[in-house]
């Protein structure tokens, strides 16, 4: 699924720029019996329904026309939210000195899940400070999130 996500994203990218957002990311799912495509925006301001609608609206032809995707699917256009999943490089890149979540595949140092600053990363391993420096190796990391202070 990843080879449809990377298409629809140099699909989508140019309109979605245009328009006046940032593309986030693109997900291929398959949850129950259903497909969702999902295409996350972003700009400085937040993101209303409005702005999902619009680019809806405006990547929906592009979509048509490739025909990337055999199966009926689900478009949905969203924000990345508040607490964001950090993918890519470029995520991790613009998150550098904030607090993060690492979610583990087997449990290390008998934890499978971590929390703190996000210090550093190259394309072996992810290192956050928490009472010290600890250096995860990426491909024990299920996931990795931004984490809000609600106070």
């Amino acid at each position: 699924m990843a080879k449809i996500e990377e298409k629809v994203e140099n699909l989508v990218k140019d309109k979605v720029q245009k328009l006046g957002y940032n593309l986030y990311d693109v997900e291929y799912v398959k949850e129950g019996k259903e497909f969702y495509l999902r295409i996350y925006i972003d700009k400085p301001t937040g993101i209303t329904l409005e702005d999902c609608e619009l680019v809806s609206n405006n990547v929906n032809e592009l979509l048509d026309e490739a025909d990337y995707i055999k199966e009926q699917y689900f478009l949905e256009v969203s924000s990345p939210g508040i607490e964001r999943i950090l993918k890519k490089d470029k995520h991790l890149k613009e998150n550098i000195g904030k607090k993060v979540q690492i979610k583990l595949f087997k449990p290390f140092n008998g934890q499978k899940q971590y929390e703190g600053i996000l210090k550093d990363f190259n394309e072996n391993a992810v290192t956050i400070e928490n009472l010290q420096n600890l250096k995860i190796e990426r491909q024990n990391i299920s996931q990795i999130k931004t984490i809000f202070d609600w106070n």
